[in-house]
């Protein structure tokens, strides 16, 4: 009996003492190596309950669609202080990861560190290997990333979170990412006024109109008149922000907001707005039209080298006359030319909530020596330099009766009226020199509707031998309906085989235009009378 008690006190002596040798290793001996494995736990617990902020489009009922958000991908990683044998472990590493096994001992040969990251959002495959073959130190996780479940859709709008040389770690790059990183950062979710349904269209348009003519690029903005506020932005070249580092940092560039471009005969509605508001013209004023006009000693001709003889101001937009536009800009006087432009926003930045914009120039008809050629080539949009965003935002001033509007996409930023531009009668009146030239022109015109538009098409510059290329860029900007505005559209397409606007970006306004028309189910307003 006393033999047996004696044993069993002995075997608990053993047992407690093992146990006290042990919690003293992991107590004293190895606490340093525990306390940063438990707190290199709790700050990747804390940084996935830092998600960020997630940004949404809407459609026409005010639906939230997610279009950036959180996603948790798998890892791999080894814990080096861990491993005893490094060329095991490599061997093994290798059969999963295509990498020199040379690297991978490089990357796993550090007996103080205590993470290695391995491989980025694993496999499927991957992970089986891991699970068959267990390599010693190596572990499955989980990490952030930010995921776009559209893709390309709207990825100048969108920007990305990502790395670059200015940023370690990952952040809000391009975009409303960046625009809006500290917010999103700190949780908030942005929802924009890009219609998801509207983008898609948008997008599909201007991929067919790319293709189809073989242009190096091309915008559609799409605008409510009313608010200011952007319905879709979609750009060629695009870029898929899931896999941004496949694609040439040119392309993150929004040509909406970032590149000028001179506009061409698109600008003689601005004109004409110019000289109605100022009182020197009306959409009846007539002049003899000869087809040339000279000053300091170049020669400005017609579009289409003809001569019109008596003709009215209505009929210069309907023909798109060169001429005309000089007319009108010579009785309008230069000084009171300039104020205008100033007032719809040219020469200054829209301010749209989107990082880097540039604001175009008016260098050419501001500068001293500035001569009576350089504002009339200025009147038919030569010579001045415009982005797509501010071009529609002034149209949108038309459209709205004279009002300009701030644009935005974040909803929350809401409408703003910059300023008045010119008078609601003005603007009526522009809009239905407008409405007839596109009902006249026929190809932009759709049944039972009143559409306000006018094409340009201009020659690009030649900035290495002077004068102009023999490429050209075309825009049409127009609004339905003309009695009641409801959006506005811009499309713009790069240097395309073909000459004239109205073979392009017309057709493609008005499909546009059915689209919208359709989706909102607006009424007509120009059913044939009983």
């Amino acid at each position: 009996m006393g033999f047996r008690f004696l044993l069993l006190n002995l075997i608990f002596l053993v047992a407690f003492g093992a146990i006290g040798f042990n919690l003293y290793g992991l107590q004293v001996e190895n606490s340093d190596y525990y306390h940063k494995r438990v707190q290199a736990r709790s700050d990747y617990q804390k940084e996935l309950k830092l998600r960020r902020g997630e940004i949404f489009f809407t459609d026409r009922n005010n639906n939230e669609i997610p279009t950036a958000l959180n996603k948790d991908y798998p890892i791999v990683y080894a814990v080096p202080k861990e491993i005893d044998d490094i060329q095991e472990t490599a061997d093994k590493l290798s059969k999963i990861i295509d990498k020199p096994e040379k690297e991978i001992i490089n990357d796993i040969n550090n007996s103080e560190s205590l993470f290695s990251l391995l491989i980025n959002k694993a496999s499927s495959e991957q992970i089986q290997l891991i699970n068959k073959l267990k390599p010693d130190g190596v572990y499955i996780g989980s990490k952030q990333y930010r995921y776009y479940p559209f893709n390309k859709l709207a990825s100048h709008v969108l920007g990305f979170v990502g790395v670059n040389e200015n940023y370690p770690e990952p952040t809000g790059l391009y975009g409303i990412e960046n625009e809006y990183n500290k917010k999103l950062k700190s949780g908030d979710e942005i929802n924009l006024t890009i219609d998801r349904n509207i983008q898609v269209e948008a997008e599909d348009v201007l991929e067919k109109l790319v293709k189809k003519y073989e242009a190096v690029g091309g915008s559609v903005i799409i605008q409510k008149p009313k608010t200011g506020a952007v319905l879709a932005m979609a750009n060629m070249p695009e870029f898929n922000p899931n896999e941004y580092s496949k694609s040439s940092i040119e392309n993150f560039i929004n040509p909406s907001v970032q590149y000028v471009y001179e506009p061409g005969s698109v600008f003689k509605p601005l004109t004409m707005a110019i000289g109605i508001d100022t009182g020197v013209i009306t959409p009846d004023s007539t002049y003899h039209d000869k087809g040339t006009i000279t000053l300091n000693g170049e020669t400005i001709h017609n579009w289409d080298h003809k001569s019109y003889g008596k003709i009215t101001m209505t009929r210069v937009i309907e023909r798109s006359i060169n001429t005309g536009a000089v007319y009108a800009q010579d009785q309008i006087g230069d000084q009171r030319f300039i104020n205008y432009l100033y007032k719809f926003g040219f020469e200054s930045k829209t301010n749209i909530d989107l990082p880097n914009e540039v604001k175009g120039s008016l260098a050419n008809i501001t500068k001293s020596d500035a001569r009576q050629i350089d504002f009339a080539t200025a009147s038919f949009g030569q010579g001045t330099a415009v982005t797509p965003i501010q071009l529609i935002n002034a149209y949108s001033a038309i459209a709205n009766g004279g009002l300009l509007m701030r644009p935005y996409l974040n909803k929350d930023k809401g409408p703003y009226i910059k300023k008045r531009v010119i008078e609601e009668k003005t603007a009526r009146q522009v809009a239905n020199m407008m409405e007839s030239a596109v009902r006249k022109a026929k190809i932009g015109s759709i049944p039972e509707f009143n559409i306000s538009g006018k094409t340009g098409t201009a020659q690009v510059p030649d900035f290495e031998h002077g004068g102009y290329s023999d490429e050209y860029i075309h825009t049409f900007v127009g609004f339905a309906p003309t009695t009641a505005p409801q959006f506005v559209i811009l499309i713009k397409l790069d240097k395309p085989n073909v000459d004239l606007a109205g073979r392009t970006v017309v057709p493609a306004f008005k499909e546009m235009s059915q689209f919208m028309l359709n989706y909102y189910h607006i009424p007509p307003d120009n059913l044939p009378e009983e």
